[in-house]
């Protein structure tokens, strides 16, 4: 049955990420994880950061159906489909800059309540987003920490491409990624389903049915 109310938030969670990564674009910085990489290859290949991210993330969706099942995988590449078909839409906006510090703040605050909005709705933007709600399931682990540790190899990555101060400016928003989805940590782990109780067998119970 389509639940409205899932499908709205995905969508809200959706157009927070493409947000911010617009803003990150504009203030022509990188960020973490998949979209970290996808955004610093765009700027030294002739390809849109929607081409570049939704091939990035096809590796990651065996891992994901594998570990994490094929409703989260089939939600995950929605959302990474529209997470890419969102910021396509750039292309049709007026050209316009931001200072490097306000689009690393609320560009990464903006990507980590979308991120934040998708986990608690068993949907991920593929990547490392899959790995850290992997890791918070399985094992608790902090997924603000989990991001922030991929977050920060992509952005070494990304120096290359952006250079050092952008690199500076870059590691602040996924500090501030980092920071909102370890404040939401907490409606994440609750937003996960809890398997239902199966009834214990009493001898009781067993004669009735026999009968």
């Amino acid at each position: 049955m389509i639940n409205i109310t899932n499908i709205l938030q995905v969508l809200a969670g959706c157009l927070l990420a493409a947000f911010g990564i617009t803003l990150l674009q504009h203030a022509d910085l990188v960020t973490g994880g998949t979209a970290g990489l996808a955004l610093g290859l765009t700027y030294v290949l002739p390809l849109s950061f929607s081409a570049v991210f939704f091939i990035i993330n096809l590796p990651f969706y065996v891992f994901s159906v594998v570990h994490m099942g094929w409703n989260f995988t089939l939600n995950t590449i929605a959302a990474v489909s529209l997470l890419s078909a969102l910021t396509s839409l750039d292309y049709f906006l007026p050209a316009f800059s931001i200072h490097p510090a306000a689009g690393a703040i609320f560009g990464g605050v903006s990507i980590g309540a979308g991120i934040s909005i998708l986990f608690m709705n068993n949907t991920s933007l593929g990547g490392a987003n899959i790995l850290a709600l992997f890791l918070q399931r399985r094992f608790q682990w902090n997924p603000g920490k989990v991001n922030l540790s991929f977050d920060i190899l992509a952005v070494a990555v990304g120096l290359a491409s952006v250079g050092l101060i952008a690199g500076a400016y870059s590691t602040l928003s996924i500090i501030a990624t980092a920071f909102v989805l370890s404040i939401a940590k907490g409606k994440i782990a609750a937003s996960r389903p809890v398997p239902k109780a199966k009834p214990r067998a009493t001898r009781q119970g067993a004669l009735i049915e026999k009968q």
